[in-house]
Parts: structure tokens; sequence; C-alpha cells
């Protein structure tokens, strides 16, 4: 029953569209007139892409210790591209490229609009698109007007991959580096303190432990009463500053222990801070290209066209259907 009464409401359909075909015809042929008038109005627009892949690390390791993976030659894995896509819709970097570029002339933006920055934005984002691909690179895809300003603009935005990222790694790693700076300079002067004391001790004659123990068998072995004497001195001042001695003996080693680990982190600090690395690997540059990529007019006069017949379509079907409601009351 169900299955006659579908195909019944289907006859009735095909009915209705053969009925009004000549209808449905005319709107086509007009929305598709007008879609290609509509699509020859549209500007021309070329696109041109460079594709990027990230670094797996942002700096260079002092400490032997680290990951073998975190190499300067190694590339990044889905992490570090969704990094750096969050650096590449920065407003820094975006900020650069409208100003490099004056992207508000070329997108025809009156600066006096109340709406200036929004509009600036959208066209921004419709023109210049950042995407993931299925191998782990990045794609940054320009549109413009131009061929050879599309390219321009991609091969920029490459290059200030690196500027940008820079620039935000440095607003930690400069105060790190002055705090390590500091920390160093106050270990190696208070080691220059220990020092002096140390040598001051020493000129007084004090000696190490492993050689203060041999004095009083020199004591034993004086054969003047001057050698004597002398030795009773040594063995006086080492016993009143023998155990101070050994105390900053034994903390100049953990200073010098601690001081060779603090060279290492100033190292760091002081590589992290001032060198500018390289934080991707350019695979393919942008070039100008000499095919157009919007607008795609064919594409634009089917779907407008196609729209166009089901809405006719649609308003006919409604307009019966009142018609039967209002004849059946």
């Amino acid at each position: 029953m169900e299955k006659k009464k579908s195909d019944q409401n289907t006859i009735e359909l095909l009915v209705f569209t053969y009925k009004n075909r000549k209808v449905l015809i005319f709107t086509g042929i007009i929305a598709g007139i007008i879609s290609i008038i509509i699509s020859l109005m549209l500007p021309v627009l070329y696109e041109s892409n460079a594709i990027v892949f990230p670094t797996a690390t942002s700096t260079v390791s002092f400490n032997p210790m680290s990951n073998a993976k975190a190499s300067s030659m190694d590339f990044g894995e889905e992490e570090n591209a969704e990094q750096l896509i969050q650096i590449l819709q920065s407003s820094p970097l975006r900020n650069r490229v409208v100003q490099e570029f004056d992207l508000a002339k070329v997108y025809d933006i009156d600066p006096e609009d109340k709406n200036f920055y929004y509009k600036l934005g959208q066209e921004y984002q419709s023109h210049i698109r950042f995407e993931r691909t299925r191998f782990g690179s990045i794609n940054i895809s320009v549109l413009d007007e131009s061929p050879e300003l599309a390219a321009n603009i991609a091969n920029k935005i490459v290059q200030l991959i690196d500027t940008v990222k820079n620039d935000l790694i440095k607003e930690r790693t400069v105060p790190a580096f002055e705090i390590n700076k500091r920390k160093l300079n106050q270990l190696k002067e208070s080691q220059e303190r220990l020092n002096n004391e140390m040598d001051s001790l020493s000129q007084l004659g004090v000696i190490d432990a492993l050689s203060r123990s041999s004095l009083f068998a020199a004591l034993n072995e004086s054969k003047t009463a001057e050698d004597k004497e002398f030795f009773k001195n040594q063995i006086e001042v080492n016993l009143k500053y023998g155990a101070r001695y050994d105390a900053l003996s034994d903390l100049r080693e953990f200073r010098i222990e601690k001081m060779t680990e603090q060279e290492v982190s100033y190292e760091q600090a002081e590589s992290d801070a001032v060198e500018n690395f390289n934080h991707k690997f350019v695979v393919e540059s942008a070039v100008p290209s000499d095919k157009k990529a919007e607008p795609k007019r064919m594409i634009i006069v089917l779907v407008f066209s196609l729209a166009s017949i089901i809405l006719m379509f649609i308003a006919l079907l409604i307009k019966d259907r009142l018609r039967t409601v209002k004849h059946s009351i």
C-alpha cells in the first residue's frame, strides 16, 4: 500500500515537472545568463603557494644528555606544525605583511571606514590561507589579482616565520640569559673571595691536610733549634687555621663543580637569547602563477542555475499546493 502511494507521488511530481517545464527551463536560462554576467564581473585572482616544514627544535642544545631526536636536522611533527600555523595566523606576522605590502590599498579599503580593521581582517583571511598537509608540511596559499604580488606575499610570509618566532622567543630567553649571567658573575666573585682567603692562609703557612701530617715528622727530624722553631710555628698555624683551610678547600671543589654547571647553563641561555634560529625548512618557494585560480566561472554558472531551478520548482510546488488547499475549502 505504501509502495503504491510512493509511486503515485513520484508520478505526480513528474507530471507536475513536465507541466511546468517551460517555466523551469526559462528560469535556468535567465539564471545562467545572469550568473555568466556576474562571473565576468568578478576579479581574476592568481594563486601562489609556498610549502614549509617546521623544525623539530628551535635551539641548539649544549647538554650532551639531550634527546637525540631534538636535532636541528630533524623535521617537526604534528605538534610543531600546529604551533607554526599559530605563528602564521598571529597578529604580529599579519600586521607586518599588511604594512609591507600596504594591503589596505591593495584590497581598496578606506582607512576612514569605521569597520576598517574588521574589513581588512576579512579580506586578509579570504586571500591568505594556511593549511597543514597530510605529509606534515604547511601550505601557504596567497590569492591576488597580480600573480607577482601573490608570490611576493607568500615568500615574505615564509621569511617572517623566523623573525616573528625569534621575537617571541626572545621575550623569554633574554631575561633568562640576564639571570644566568648575573648568577655566573656571583659565583665567580664568590670563588674569587674564597681563593683570596685561601691564598692568605697559605701565606701564613697553612697547607693541605695530606701535607700537614708530615709536619710532625719534619719536627722530629730537625737538627737545629732554628728548624725546630720553624716547624713548631708551622704546626701551631696549621692547628689554628687548618680546619678553616680544609673547609675552604672542600667548598672550592664544590664551587668549581657548581660553576661548571652554571657555565653550561649560561652558554645555553646566551645561544637562545643572542642567536636567530631558522624554524622551518623551505620545501617550495612561491612563484608567480600563469593560470587563474578564481573565479571558476563554469562552477558558478552551474551552481547558480541549478539553485535557481530548484528554488523555482519549490515555489511552483508551494503555489500548486496552496491552490489545491483553497479549492478544497
